[in-house]
């Protein structure tokens, strides 16, 4: 949970390196809180017509669109790659495959052109 606030706090922090941990609990809470919020759209029947989410989700989303995107960015800087590698998701299949292969790739040891390691 820590890193989840962590990413909150750095909202728009696209400058610098992010641990895998710190990557990965990020999107581990944030997909729970978006089924959190998928069923309080269900319960309260916010619904879009015949889609499982509602008004909470999208708002959802949209607050953590821009973190998420900064967590990534700094991911790939921790492996040594610049932010503009999020794009590679855009490639069908193989984009996909190669971007998860660098968010668990461990991060380059000292410093890079991105700054100090964060392991440190």
């Amino acid at each position: 949970m820590k890193y989840y606030l962590e990413c909150l706090r750095n909202y728009a922090t696209f400058s610098g390196r992010a641990r895998r941990s710190e990557y990965w609990y990020f999107y581990l809470f944030n997909f729970i809180f978006a089924l959190v919020a998928m069923g309080i759209d269900n319960l309260l029947g916010l619904t879009i017509e015949n889609l499982p989410y509602g008004v909470v989700y999208t708002l959802y989303g949209l607050i953590t669109l821009i973190p998420g995107l900064a967590v990534t960015v700094r991911r790939l800087h921790d492996v040594g790659k610049s932010g503009w590698f999020i794009l590679i998701g855009l490639i069908p299949i193989i984009g996909s495959i190669w971007l998860i292969v660098l968010m668990f790739t461990d991060g380059n040891k000292g410093p890079n052109m991105y700054g100090e390691d964060p392991k440190n």
